[in-house]
């Protein structure tokens, strides 16, 4: 097949963001049997040999420039614009600024012109290039990763929404959008249950699959030994809202509560691009920022236990799965484990799961004291990411939607 993906997040390196790491190890699959053209656009921080890198997975790659961003704050006047812009055209601000014209046009005539059997949308902000008329003449899919309605309302849920009253105002503008967009394509996929009946809901007529993530086992090899102690580590891009909160509520919440306990503790947080609010976190005795590393799973090898404390944001998370390879200990959230069985009555523990700090101080100390424990959820889990959640099952599903 001739596939065109449509990728506006620039993806590659897989490690810079969940976003990049499902697009292009899908994509990677897909090139060993099928002809693949990525239309996407250039951004800050990606090298000139990163380009290369990408060129050479694909066999055709077409970059274009991102549009700059409309500022999203301002005076009541701008912020009035935008709401009459969203209520205007039904497409989302944060959509509407990555919006290229020039890259409509190639796309509009790539399409006319024949040129591909399929297009995919890697994430559902590409929906935008897609005409509803393409379907007459391609198979058309939307990879959404997570539902836009799904995670304002469980921001507002939680109360962690970054303008609460902004978000109430959106919500049934977000829902009558997810439902419009999801109307143009032959074929929508998701990562869980949980956001197949949010979008189900909103189209009871549309194709929902689900192609869980994946992770690469050869970049998170299974650690060797346990190196014990009382480290705990959480991965992430640090410029991410729901990452963000997560380590906050730990760190404010549960560390001093665990060190309280175990005085030796240290709590890494790994990931590019940290903003003020974790970098604040440095001042704290025992946290360590560290930035984008060169290799993740070399952190993830020297940490007794990996945490993933999130409060929002849809879908199977990346970290959760990549911790859960490389051999560490899993401690998380309902967020945190969504779209994994590891709990379940009758079966081997893979995680523990903690949602309030009192959760995670009993989780936490249940395995910085007992080892046998940390080896048998180590195992279960590797195991389960061997069976369940490698790209290449995950590739093969998408191939077969394809």
């Amino acid at each position: 097949m001739n596939i065109l993906m449509i990728s506006s997040t620039f993806p590659y390196p897989p490690t810079r963001g969940g976003t990049q790491v499902r697009t292009f190890n899908l994509l990677k699959y897909l090139t060993k049997n099928h002809s693949i053209t990525l239309v996407t656009q250039q951004e800050d921080g990606v090298a000139a040999a990163e380009i290369v890198e990408l060129r050479n997975v694909v066999d055709h790659l077409v970059i274009f420039n991102r549009p700059s961003e409309m500022p999203t704050t301002g005076g009541i006047l701008k912020k009035i614009h935008r709401l009459n812009k969203f209520l205007f055209t039904g497409t989302p601000p944060n959509v509407l600024n990555r919006y290229s014209v020039e890259m409509q046009s190639w796309i509009n005539n790539f399409v006319e012109e024949n040129k591909c059997d399929v297009i995919t949308c890697e994430h559902s902000v590409n929906e935008i290039y897609i005409n509803p008329d393409f379907q007459k003449q391609v198979k058309t899919l939307v990879n959404v990763h997570s539902s836009v309605y799904g995670t304002c309302l469980n921001q507002l849920k939680t109360g962690i929404s970054e303008n609460s009253l902004r978000d109430k105002i959106n919500l049934p503008l977000l829902q009558r959008y997810e439902r419009s967009y999801c109307s143009k394509f032959s074929q929508i996929v998701v990562t869980t249950e949980e956001d197949k009946i949010q979008l189900q809901a909103f189209n009871p007529s549309r194709k929902i699959a689900i192609i869980p993530n994946g992770v690469d086992l050869v970049s998170f090899p299974y650690r060797t030994n346990d190196p014990t102690g009382y480290r705990l580590i959480f991965i992430g891009a640090m410029d991410n809202l729901a990452n963000i909160d997560a380590v906050c509520f730990f760190a404010d919440e549960v560390l001093p509560e665990i060190q309280k306990l175990y005085p030796d503790t240290t709590f890494d947080v790994v990931g590019s691009n940290p903003v003020p609010a974790i970098l604040r976190l440095q001042a704290i005795p025992g946290i360590n920022v560290t930035g984008r590393v060169p290799s993740m799973v070399e952190y993830l090898h020297q940490a007794t236990i990996c945490v993933v404390p999130m409060r929002t944001g849809f879908g199977i998370k990346n970290k959760t799965l990549e911790a859960m390879a490389a051999g560490v200990p899993v401690v998380g959230s309902d967020r945190g484990l969504e779209g994994l069985s590891v709990d379940n009555v009758g079966s081997s523990p893979r995680a523990l799961r903690a949602n309030t700090p009192e959760e995670y101080v009993k989780a936490i100390s249940q395995l910085f004291e007992h080892p046998e424990l940390r080896n048998d959820l180590s195992r279960n889990a590797r195991q389960m990411v061997e069976t369940e959640f490698t790209w290449e099952q995950a590739g093969k599903l998408y191939e077969q939607l394809l």
